[in-house]
This record gives C-alpha cells, sequence and structure tokens, in this order.
C-alpha cells in the first residue's frame, strides 16, 4: 500500500512557482524603443513628408541667379545645404506641379568652401535673389536614423511575429474559441436582458398550436421543479417547422422575450467557414458558453445548413466539414456530456433534408409546426399589422382574409404595407378597402402596366381567354369562386382570372378535374372563337400537366395505376421508382385526362356561347369585371362556396337575441338606446359647430 505522507512520493507544494512570462512585457518595451528613437531626432525622417531633389554647385549658383531660391539652409557639419524653391518655380525645378511636390519642396547641394558660399550668398541677397539664409549645424540625428533603418524592420517583423503567434494559439485575450483571430469562436449574439428584443407572444398572431407548445418551453426553464418533483426531464431541444415566411423566427424571439433567460441566437450559416474544423469549434464554443449561462436557450435558424443528411457515399456529394459539424452538434445535445438547463430550438423548411439522428428522441424530442394562417388566424395578423395604420372606419378585415389565402404571415405583412405605400401615393388620409385589394393584385400579380400597347385582335383574343376561364369556373361546381377578370397586364401575364381559392383539408378527384377543366378554359376558347391558338396558355398548360402528374403518379387516381404512389425522397437516388413501361402507361393516362377535360371545356363553351360573348365584349370595352357582372350575364352560381358554407355554418353557431333570457335583451336594448342617444347628440353637436361658422 501506498504511503501517502511519504514525501518522496509526493511533489512539494510549497515550492515557489516560476513566473509566468508575459508577452504584454515584449510589446511594452518595443513601444517605448520607439518612441525614443521618434522623439530623440530619430523621427525626423518621418516628419518630412516634403518632396527633394539633389543638384551639383553650379545647377545651384544658376538656380539662384535665375531666382528660384526662397531661403536657404546650410548645414556646415555635412558641407550640405538645403534650397527651399519659390512656389512660383516648381515647375522649373522638379517638373511637377505643386500639389504633387508637397508644401516645401528643396534642392539638396554638396558644397565645397563655406567662405565662398557666404561671400555668394551676400551677393545674391543684396541683388534681391534670395531672401535669406541660415544655418542648420543638427548633425547628431544620423546615428538614430541609421539606427532606426537598420533595426527598425526586424523589430516590426518579430513584432508582427509574436503577434500572430499569440492570435493563433489563443492566447491572452483570444477568448474561448481560439484558433486563427477567433476564427473558432463562436458567432452567436447573446440577448441576457429581460426582453431585450422588445417582442412577446402578444407580437404572435394565430399559430395557437405552435404557441402552446413553445409556451411549456418557457414553463420548463420559469419553473423546472414542477416538472424535475415528478420524475420527468426537461426536453433537450424543440424543431420548428413550416413553410418560409410562417413566423418560426418571431416565435423564437417571442420566447426569448418571454422566457427572461440568456438567449444565444445564430444561423446555421455561421457555422460554416472555409477552415477545416471551423464549424465544430463553434458547436463546442456556444455550448460551452451555454453551460456557463445555463438555464438559457440555443436558437439556430436554418439549421438545414448544417444538419443536412450525411451522404452513404462520400464520393457523391459528401461534405466531410459539414458533416464534422453535424457529429459536433450531435454530441453536444445528447453525448456524455450533461447540458443541464440548456434548450436548443432550430427552424427549418427543409425537415425532409435533416440527418435522422438530428431528430431522434433525446435531440430534438419535438417537432412543432408553423403551418400556413388558415382564415381566422389570417384576420389576427392583418389586426396585429394594422396597429400603426390609419385605416378607414368601414374596412371590412374579414373580406382581405379571404382574399388572401395561402399567404404566410410575411405576405400578409407585406400586403399592409403595400397598402399603406398606395394610399400614400394617392395622397390619401386613410388606408381604404381598395388599397388593400390593389396591395393584393400586386403582389400575386405584379405592378399593373397600362402603357403596354395592344392591337383590337390581340385585345379581343386575350378577352376571349380570360372570359373563357371564367365561364368553366363558373359552370364547374367544385371549381374556386371567380372574384374578377382583368385583360390589364401585369408582370408577365396579359390577363389574369382571380379566384377564392378554396382551403380543404382533402381534396377530392372530382374538385382536381375541375380545376384542371378550369384551366384549359382558355387555350379552348381561343381554338373555338379565333381559329388559332397562342402561347398565352402556357402558364395553364403547366400547371394541368403538373395536376395530372401528380394527380397519377402521385395520388393513384387513374384507371390503369389505382391506389399507387410512386412518390420517391431518397435525393442520391437517381433511378425512377418505376419501370419504362408504367413510365409509358403514366404518360399516356396525362395525356388522356388532360385532353377528356379539354374535350369537356370545349363542350361547356359550346352549350354557353352567347354568354360567353358578351363577357369578352364586356372585357373589351371595361378592361376589369367582377364576379357580379358575371352573374348578371349566367345568373347565380347553383353551388355555394366552402368557404361561404362555413361562414354560414359559424353564424348559426352563434347564440341568437331571440333565445336569450329576458334581463339579457332589456340589456341590449338598453345598450342600443345608449348608442342611439349618443349618435343624436354627436349630430346636434355638428349642427350646432357649422351654424356657427
Amino acid at each position: 500500500m501506498e504511503n501517502k505522507n511519504n514525501p518522496f512520493n509526493s511533489r512539494d507544494n510549497r515550492e515557489p512557482k516560476m513566473p509566468k512570462f508575459n508577452m504584454n512585457w515584449v510589446f511594452i518595451i518595443v513601444a517605448i524603443a520607439a518612441a525614443a528613437l521618434l522623439f530623440s531626432g530619430g523621427g525626423n525622417m518621418l516628419a518630412s513628408g516634403n518632396t527633394n531633389t539633389t543638384a551639383s554647385y553650379s545647377k545651384f549658383k544658376q538656380y539662384v541667379d535665375k531666382g528660384y531660391a526662397n531661403r536657404i539652409e546650410i548645414n556646415k557639419e555635412k558641407s550640405t545645404l538645403k534650397m527651399y524653391v519659390n512656389p512660383k518655380y516648381i515647375q522649373d525645378v522638379f517638373h511637377r506641379n505643386a500639389k504633387q511636390v508637397g508644401a516645401h519642396p528643396y534642392v539638396n547641394v554638396q558644397f565645397g568652401s563655406v567662405d565662398e558660399l557666404e561671400k555668394f550668398l551676400t551677393y545674391e541677397q543684396t541683388k534681391g535673389k534670395i531672401i535669406d539664409f541660415s544655418y542648420d549645424n543638427d548633425g547628431g540625428s544620423g546615428l538614430f536614423n541609421n539606427l532606426l533603418f537598420t533595426f527598425g524592420p526586424f523589430i516590426l517583423l518579430v513584432v508582427f511575429w509574436f503577434w500572430i503567434t499569440r492570435r493563433m494559439s489563443g492566447g491572452n485575450g483570444a477568448g474561448p474559441g481560439g484558433g486563427i483571430f477567433n476564427v473558432g469562436k463562436s458567432k452567436a449574439k447573446l440577448y441576457e436582458k429581460a426582453n431585450e428584443l422588445g417582442i412577446t407572444f402578444k407580437d404572435v398572431a394565430g399559430q395557437e398550436g405552435a404557441k402552446q407548445e413553445v409556451q411549456e418551453i418557457v414553463e420548463f426553464l420559469k419553473n423546472p421543479q414542477k416538472y424535475t418533483e415528478l420524475g420527468g426531464k426537461i426536453p433537450k431541444g424543440a424543431l420548428l417547422v413550416g413553410p418560409p415566411g410562417t413566423g418560426k423566427t418571431l416565435l423564437a424571439k417571442a420566447v426569448a422575450g418571454e422566457a427572461g433567460v440568456p438567449f444565444f441566437s445564430m444561423s446555421g450559416s455561421d457555422f460554416v467557414e472555409m477552415f477545416v474544423g471551423v464549424g465544430a469549434s463553434r458547436v463546442r464554443d456556444v455550448f460551452a458558453q451555454a453551460k456557463q449561462k445555463s438555464p438559457c436557450i440555443i436558437f439556430i435558424d436554418e439549421i438545414d445548413a448544417v444538419g443536412r443528411a450525411r451522404s452513404k457515399n462520400p464520393a457523391m456529394g459528401g461534405n466531410d466539414e459539414r458533416e464534422n459539424t453535424l457529429n459536433a452538434l450531435l454530441t453536444e445535445m445528447d453525448g456524455f456530456g450533461t447540458n443541464s438547463g440548456v434548450i436548443v430550438l432550430a427552424a427549418t423548411n427543409r425537415v425532409d433534408m435533416l440527418d435522422k439522428a438530428l431528430l431522434r428522441a433525446g435531440r430534438f424530442d419535438r417537432q412543432i409546426h408553423v403551418d400556413l394562417p388558415d382564415l381566422p388566424e389570417r384576420k389576427e395578423i392583418f389586426l396585429v399589422h394594422m396597429r400603426n395604420l390609419k385605416l378607414h372606419k368601414d374596412l371590412d378585415i374579414d373580406l382581405l382574409a379571404r382574399q388572401t389565402p395561402g399567404f404566410s404571415g410575411a405576405d400578409i405583412a407585406n400586403v399592409c404595407n403595400e397598402a399603406a405605400l398606395i394610399a400614400a401615393r394617392h395622397n390619401s388620409k386613410e388606408v381604404t378597402k381598395q388599397d388593400f385589394l390593389d396591395a393584393v393584385d400586386r403582389i400575386i400579380g405584379g405592378l399593373e402596366k397600362k402603357t403596354k400597347v395592344m392591337t383590337t385582335d390581340e385585345k379581343r383574343t386575350i378577352a376571349l381567354h380570360e372570359a373563357g376561364h371564367a365561364t368553366i369556373s363558373w359552370f364547374c361546381e367544385h371549381a374556386n369562386p371567380l372574384v374578377k377578370v382583368s385583360i390589364v397586364p401585369r408582370g408577365q401575364a396579359l390577363g389574369a382570372a382571380w379566384y377564392l381559392p378554396e382551403e380543404r383539408p382533402i381534396t377530392t378527384k372530382e374538385q382536381m378535374l375541375d380545376e384542371m377543366c378550369s384551366l384549359l378554359g382558355g387555350r379552348a376558347a381561343e381554338e373555338l372563337f379565333t381559329g388559332h391558338i397562342s402561347t398565352g396558355a402556357m402558364n395553364d398548360l403547366e400547371r394541368a400537366t403538373k395536376s395530372a402528374y401528380g394527380m397519377i403518379a402521385y395520388a393513384g387516381m387513374s384507371d390503369r395505376l389505382p391506389n399507387i404512389c410512386y412518390y420517391n425522397n431518397d435525393e442520391y437516388n437517381f433511378q425512377k421508382p418505376y419501370s419504362e413501361t408504367t413510365a409509358k402507361t403514366i404518360d399516356e393516362e396525362v395525356l388522356k385526362m388532360i385532353n377528356d377535360q379539354y374535350d369537356r371545356a370545349k363542350q361547356i363553351l359550346l352549350d354557353h356561347k352567347e354568354g360567353h360573348n358578351r363577357l369578352a365584349q364586356l372585357l373589351v370595352e371595361r378592361e376589369v369585371i367582377m364576379a357580379e357582372d358575371v352573374e348578371e350575364i349566367f345568373g347565380k352560381r347553383p353551388w355555394v362556396s366552402r368557404t361561404q358554407e362555413l361562414l354560414e355554418q359559424e353564424e348559426k353557431s352563434q347564440p341568437k337575441l331571440e333565445d336569450m333570457p329576458e334581463e339579457v335583451k332589456k340589456a341590449q336594448a338598453e345598450h342600443e338606446a345608449k348608442l342611439a342617444q349618443e349618435a343624436k347628440e354627436q349630430s346636434e353637436e355638428a349642427e350646432t359647430n357649422n351654424t356657427a361658422e
């Protein structure tokens, strides 16, 4: 057994330690030496920034005789003189202008006899060729100049070498992460103060499910004992998933504002660098900082930049540096190390690209889906972004919410901003309903090009095309309800039919066929009523073809290929998941489906030929027509849209005043009477003011 008290078995802890060498003293010594050289005269060369040249004694006498000299300084020790040139003659001596040679250019001259020089200068002074001459016998600076010239570059090289060495080694002042120029240090922004960002859950409209889940994370951080006392563990991370612009980053900012704990924010691209190993170093560094400040939150935006699935074949698109960064992230999130109190939030719109190891339980325990807002949520988002706008009192927010299906929160914010700009452009004091509708049209279709010149035939062809879309959608049960039709060019489109797309949780085959028929209505109208077809239907054909391929290859809506899905999510698999025979069958089925709907569209147009021509003529005359004009020509649409059906159900579910108790009826009557009295008093006051004026 080893004796711990034996002095031979252990080193004496009382042994004095050697003082640690500090590189700062080297810098101080070098700075003092440089200052001594500078202030003792060795810095004269640095102080003189004037242009000079050398001339012979004979040339010097010629210059003086011509009146080029302004004043002369004589150094007897070195037998040299400086002839400062008159500004008027700088061009003659230096062959450059005054800006190029400096304020006081001079000529250096070596002379022989001082007595002869003094006689010559005295004579020339009496003639008025020179103003004055003086003596400068400072010859002691030569030594310092020589020393500075000799050892200066060496000193600078040594200082630079020490500085580079310290930065590369991550020495004093380099901080955690070290590396050359702190390249391995994390770039995460730290928010320590409570609500430093100024964003709370009140600023996040809609997304109630996502808000509930992230609020739970906030509760984990604020009151962890509530969950740990029951034996539960705080989740390691949560992944915000959803399309661009739905508010994933905004939710993370709201979490930072509500939690009241340190919040590290960084982007996935912050880990990417040109140096090998930097990404992994930054991952380790940000987690090291987070552990020191726990409980805290780490937020990684666009995590797909580093979390993409690792390649099975490194030769086929593998990226060792990115994969090393991902491995470091996996280890830090759920490795042997403990990260108690550190929750990782991440956001992405490409969850299908992420590595499976990143999504397993114990790392990102939860996936919080932040989807596109539905009708009530869009209304809430409009109310949030309208806080700072001066709105017209009759603005219908429900209509705006119905007009913007498929819009994300960012899109709605853009609509509100664009509406305010349009109102300002028209010198309006308030933002009206029409401004918002124009903003929606601007964002969807682009800016109106009213200056584009078209012939009468071209205009009629476009009108027939758009009237074809409107007619087919009016007589197809499942087609989207029409809002308006325009032949004013917008963006790349020469005309457009505006619809209110139905937000269906599921879509049937009949609904998709009706939409396809409506898309083909423009081309069918061109062929029937003009006798030729044009390139104006390219976008319609593209959408119809994609829809047909999706129905047959993915949704299994074909008679010959029923109940089969050929969708493949493997990006590294370059082979189709079906044979060439099946590919031929898919092509045949697509062609048959599109041709059937095209024939159906032509038949509907022939059945309503008169109304279609009236609609086209009205478009030529007015350029823009609304759904009311179409209803006047074809009659009321026999089918109710899904949105209208939902609104009617909501109205029916609302409690009616007739079914209320008598106390409620009485209170409502009193309230209405009070409102009527206030309105009467306001009108009387307004009349009195007008009379007084």
